[in-house]
């Protein structure tokens, strides 16, 4: 499922996960991939959101292969320290060679993609989060979605 079809059926956690994605102005989190008979890998990455649909360039390197080899990928926002809302999205990543959609997802990159960049799009699957109005705050209250069905508390 595209960012957008996420954003239609679950509009507040869509929106809370576009603001925990943000940091320093740059759209970051932490990839985890998985590889036969071996833990995850975390690495971090560059994503944004361009016509609905999240994105993420990647250099050749462990997390492209293990994304080449199976899709499957979880991404984790960073944390704020002072307002540490959790942010965590799940599904399959597509490697896309459409140029067109390439050329405006570089467009909107915020630094200069080359050839050497393989664009991936996050289909979102699942989508998890934790509020906390501040740090000292526990448990967080959790929010959930996936995919046909609907966000809970």
């Amino acid at each position: 499922m595209s960012w957008s079809a996420f954003e239609t059926d679950a509009p507040d956690l869509a929106k809370l996960g576009r603001a925990a994605l943000v940091r320093d102005g740059i759209r970051q989190g932490l990839l985890a991939t998985v590889r036969d008979g071996e833990p995850p890998r975390i690495h971090p990455v560059y994503v944004e959101i361009v016509d609905g649909r999240l994105f993420t360039f990647l250099l050749r390197s462990a997390k492209r292969g293990d994304l080449e080899r199976d899709g499957r990928y979880a991404l984790h926002a960073h944390q704020d320290p002072s307002v540490p809302t959790e942010f965590m999205v799940r599904g399959r990543a597509t490697r896309v060679d459409d140029p067109s959609v390439r050329a405006t997802a570089a467009q909107a990159w915020s630094f200069e993609v080359d050839e050497s960049y393989a664009l991936y799009e996050l289909a979102v699957e699942s989508a998890l989060v934790g509020l906390r109005d501040n740090a000292d705050e526990w448990p967080p209250r959790y929010r959930s979605w996936s995919s046909g069905k609907t966000a809970t508390r």
